[in-house]
């Protein structure tokens, strides 16, 4: 039975999101589900050997990147993405039994829920200290400890540790998605659908005027579609950054294969993976089926091409 680690403790959305690709058949067989206690945890334990794979959070529509999950997968030995999936998000806001909405006084939750439950909060209490978690799950876990009085949580936590629910289906903003991705060590890609996502690192370019317009052109001038472009600092001196790009297209693709191989000739980049996307939303590259033919019926000496 593999073992998959996940972004724990048990009862958080990312194990909902660990479920969804066990049931979608990402797994020959029933798995045994690790909890890591962050998402660089989770990664390392793939790293090590001791997960076959790992999921972790890596997009929300609310709130963007999730940058802890960026970062760890740009340190260290490289792994690689091999499916997403997406899950809607609202939280269910959490209590001991017996507490009333109106007599709570602390509010624990994990930074990414809590900004986007932030109106709610502000038009449900007026006077409420905020104690941050590490996880949605965590935060349930330290009402059940008596930490806060109330936790900005999930459905699932609260039933594993007994708890009351005071609000359920919270959220300040209608269809919030977070997209969960699956990782594991390096490996052939998955198959191409037509429907896919490529994912890299830009990890040092030259520090040349116009260094970075030249990798972005490798994708435009072969009509490539960039549908992310984000910088995070590589933390080692001011002014230095990695730049993350998501396209729409497979490794496999020619267009794709041809900007990967011109960006490789003059800045180190690190492969996050191809994989099936759940929601496309942009336009797959061109085909290069007409233009290999021509090129083939040229080296064949044919004439009147």
């Amino acid at each position: 039975m593999p073992r998959i680690a996940y972004f724990g403790p048990s009862g958080t959305f990312t194990e909902m999101a660990l479920a969804e690709f066990e049931s979608s058949g990402s797994f020959d067989g029933p798995v045994e589900r690790i909890a890591a206690p962050s998402q660089a945890a989770a990664l390392d334990l793939v790293r090590a050997g001791s997960a076959a794979a790992a999921v972790v959070p890596i997009e929300s529509s609310v709130e963007g990147s999730i940058s802890a999950t960026l970062d760890s997968l740009a340190l260290g030995p490289r792994l690689q993405i091999v499916a997403e999936t997406e899950l809607e998000v609202t939280f269910t806001i959490l209590a001991r039994p017996g507490t009333d909405i109106a007599a709570v006084r602390s509010l624990a939750a994990y930074p990414v829920a809590l900004a986007q439950v932030r109106n709610w909060v502000a038009d449900t209490w007026t006077d409420i200290s905020i104690h941050p978690s590490n996880s949605n799950a965590a935060a349930a876990e330290d009402v059940r400890d008596g930490l806060a009085d109330a936790a900005v949580s999930t459905a699932l936590a609260g039933e594993r540790l007994g708890l009351a629910v005071l609000a359920a289906g919270v959220a300040d903003h209608d269809q919030a998605v977070t997209r969960f991705v699956l990782v594991t060590a390096p490996r052939v890609a998955p198959a191409p659908t037509g429907s896919d996502r490529t994912s890299i690192v830009i990890e040092e370019l030259p520090n040349l005027p116009g260094s970075l317009m030249r990798a972005f052109a490798e994708f435009s001038t072969r009509g490539i579609d960039l549908t992310r472009i984000e910088s995070r600092p590589t933390r080692t001196g001011m002014g230095t950054y990695r730049f993350y790009l998501d396209c729409i297209g497979h490794i496999e693709d020619a267009a794709v294969a041809e900007a990967l191989k011109a960006l490789h000739r003059t800045a180190h980049i690190r492969f996050l993976g191809s994989w099936p996307a759940t929601s496309a939303n942009g336009t797959p590259p061109p085909s290069d089926e007409d233009a290999a033919l021509w090129l083939t019926q040229l080296r064949k000496g044919v004439a009147d091409l």
